[in-house]
């Protein structure tokens, strides 16, 4: 039971960082094109990201299929670690704060996921198997 409360919770917290990022994405554009030319990246990353931000929290949540729930969780894994890496790598680790977050949220997701859902994924009881 309390597997399936911390996949509940988990996910909900990812996909909550990830919507409030896209909506700020969306509504302070300005501002997170600065943000990603300090960190080296082209600003017409901001509609992709907008995107894969809505997508993959969606795809998650919804688990049309096991295959594509498990993609969106290896997209969200790099997504997560390029960003917190980027931000170390210009000497800015308070940006880095809400990626580690999220993966930590996103292993919590993950590991717990075969508990709460119907259709196990056959990845989740490896890292299950790989962690202990």
């Amino acid at each position: 039971m309390a597997a399936i409360y911390t996949y509940w919770i988990s996910t909900a917290l990812l996909c909550l960082l990830y919507l409030t990022s896209a909506y700020m994405y969306l509504t302070r554009g300005d501002w997170v094109r600065q943000a990603l030319a300090e960190l080296g990246y082209p600003a017409y990353l901001v509609p992709v990201m907008i995107v894969v931000k809505v997508l993959g929290p969606a795809v998650i949540l919804l688990r049309v299929s096991v295959a594509l729930s498990d993609l969106a969780y290896a997209g969200i894994f790099f997504h997560l670690l390029l960003a917190a890496l980027a931000y170390l790598g210009v000497r800015k680790p308070g940006g880095a704060v809400p990626a580690l977050v999220g993966l930590v949220l996103l292993a919590a997701s993950f590991v717990t996921q075969n508990a709460a859902r119907e259709i196990p994924s056959p990845y989740a009881q490896t890292a299950i198997l790989v962690i202990s």
